[in-house]
């Protein structure tokens, strides 16, 4: 990974095939990794940028045979490890995009610890998290997002484990880019996929994702097209969250109960002016991790950019750093680290 091709694609002339592999995708018939692949590989070359300064890397299960299938530098890395080895990568080289693909088990399980400080630190990843509520390679185990309840061949009496919710977490850990999307929505899963790419720092996108051997059906509560309007809230920053088959329903703040709640316009006196307005760029997460918290049925479920907060990314402060030192301190020595502070000879 230290070297790149000398001879570049020339980016004006890419197309979706000149980001597919050689190789065979092996996904169940029916996966949304499908969808999200091919989203990926319709959105990397609007980019501008040579394919040879893409690097994917993944850690294990379903979603991280993902850099297999991209014609683009890459690496299945080890169980969880993905963020962890992305963000030295992309420390190191900081000319190249780099693209993280996970599932909720491989990084919110063992990887959790890596998410959240590569989070914190807003290393300039984009991590796709495929979010499918079971762990698929494996067969079929119960995963960090599975819902109470369900069953699985580790939890056949019904999972007791209270689940993760992606984005309140990424949003805890002071993500400055969160969004979500949906397997089935191609169009908006490759506009969310553009946005995050755009974003300066770290971008996390939760992807909901159909298992349709081991979880098949997990967001049918999302409705078909013919009633997901009412059961969708699509985010667009600046405008008012309404949502149904005639944007008559909205997301008002309750001030006596302090929580949002659902109206409907011309009900009770209810205007557009009493609906609540999306801001993506709000310093603080507030109003993000309120909506992290709208479910499904009480709440239409939302999609979109969450939040897309500016800060500097964590490789230009360590550059900065390193600058900063270097003319304080002038060019580094091995030799002289070596034998200087807390350094002896035994004889």
């Amino acid at each position: 990974m230290s070297a790149l091709a000398t001879e570049q694609t020339n980016p004006a002339q890419l197309t979706k095939k000149d980001f597919e592999s050689d190789q065979h995708v092996r996904w169940c018939p029916g996966c949304g990794d499908f969808s999200i692949l091919a989203a990926v590989q319709k959105v990397m070359p609007t980019l501008g940028i040579p394919k040879e300064q893409f690097a994917f890397i993944s850690g294990i299960g379903c979603s991280s045979r993902f850099p297999y299938y991209m014609n683009t530098y890459g690496l299945h890395s080890i169980h969880g490890r993905a963020p962890a080895i992305a963000s030295g990568l992309k420390i190191s080289r900081p000319d190249l995009m780099v693209w993280v693909a996970t599932g909720d088990g491989d990084g919110l399980s063992i990887g959790g610890n890596h998410l959240i400080h590569a989070l914190r630190r807003n290393v300039g990843l984009k991590i796709i998290l495929f979010n499918n509520r079971i762990y698929g390679l494996t067969k079929g185990q119960f995963s960090p997002t599975s819902v109470v309840g369900q069953k699985t061949k580790s939890t056949p009496f019904g999972n007791i484990d209270a689940p993760f919710n992606v984005l309140s977490v990424a949003l805890g850990a002071e993500g400055a880019f969160v969004g979500r999307a949906l397997d089935s929505e191609p169009k908006h899963l490759a506009e969310m996929i553009a946005r995050m790419a755009q974003h300066k720092g770290t971008a996390l996108l939760e992807v909901f994702q159909n298992c349709v051997v081991f979880n098949d059906g997990a967001y049918d509560f999302l409705g078909d097209k013919a009633n997901r309007a009412e059961q969708q809230l699509v985010l667009e920053h600046g405008k008012p969250m309404l949502f149904g088959k005639e944007k008559n329903k909205g997301i008002r703040w309750n001030s006596k109960t302090f929580a949002p709640e659902v109206v409907t316009l011309g009900e009770g006196g209810v205007t557009v002016n009493d609906i609540l307005v999306h801001d993506e760029s709000a310093e603080s997460p507030a109003l993000a991790y309120m909506l992290s918290r709208m479910t499904w049925p009480n709440f239409p479920t939302p999609f979109g950019t969450f939040r897309a907060a500016q800060r500097a990314p964590y490789e230009q402060l360590v550059a900065d750093a390193e600058r900063q030192a270097k003319e304080k301190l002038g060019e580094g020595s091995l030799e002289k680290l070596l034998h200087t502070s807390d350094s002896w000879v035994i004889k």
